[in-house]
């Protein structure tokens, strides 16, 4: 293998990452957008050899999965404020697009939100971890809907178990 970002050993420098948990190719730019986790920050490495170090392209994030739709809008889960926010590449306060009323189980809320798909008509799924539970968030509303679980975690058909990994097909069928 090559290493394309990062090699350095894990640490909060511009040619480091510590505890990555998301990348997405920018097929646009030729790079990978990171979630560089252990440093609350998602970085843009250059793809093109002799990249020796990242772009900071949001700072002071709790990130944990990332998506981008078709019109290059990046979606970014906050696993420690409970939310999900829109990022134009060049912004770094982004737009609030599901939860972002603290950590909770209401349906304005999530409680550490990870894993991300974003269909094309821009609304949100969420894997809700700690609320056992698949959440919509139609694009503009206030509210999720609860798609997947939300019955407590078990084995039962309602149920889920800290979900992670998630996929929706062009019907609006969730796996």
């Amino acid at each position: 293998g090559q290493v394309v970002a990062g090699g350095n050993g894990a640490g909060n420098g511009l040619n480091q990452l510590r505890s990555p948990t998301d990348v997405l190719i920018d097929k646009e730019t030729d790079s990978l957008i990171i979630c560089d986790n252990g440093n609350h920050r998602v970085v843009r490495w250059s793809r093109r050899s002799g990249t020796t170090q990242g772009e900071i392209l949001i700072d002071t994030i709790g990130c944990f999965e990332l998506a981008m739709d078709e019109q290059r809008y990046l979606y970014v889960s906050d696993y420690l404020k409970g939310e999900v926010r829109r990022y134009k590449f060049g912004e770094n306060i982004g737009t609030l697009v599901a939860g972002g009323n603290g950590q909770g189980g209401g349906l304005n809320q999530l409680s550490g939100p990870r894993d991300l798909f974003v269909d094309r008509q821009q609304n949100v799924y969420v894997s809700d971890t700690n609320n056992y539970r698949v959440m919509k968030w139609n694009k503009g509303a206030k509210e999720g809907i609860v798609v997947a679980g939300g019955q407590g975690y078990g084995s039962a058909l309602t149920q889920l178990y800290h979900p992670h990994g998630l996929f929706v097909d062009t019907l609006g069928t969730v796996y």
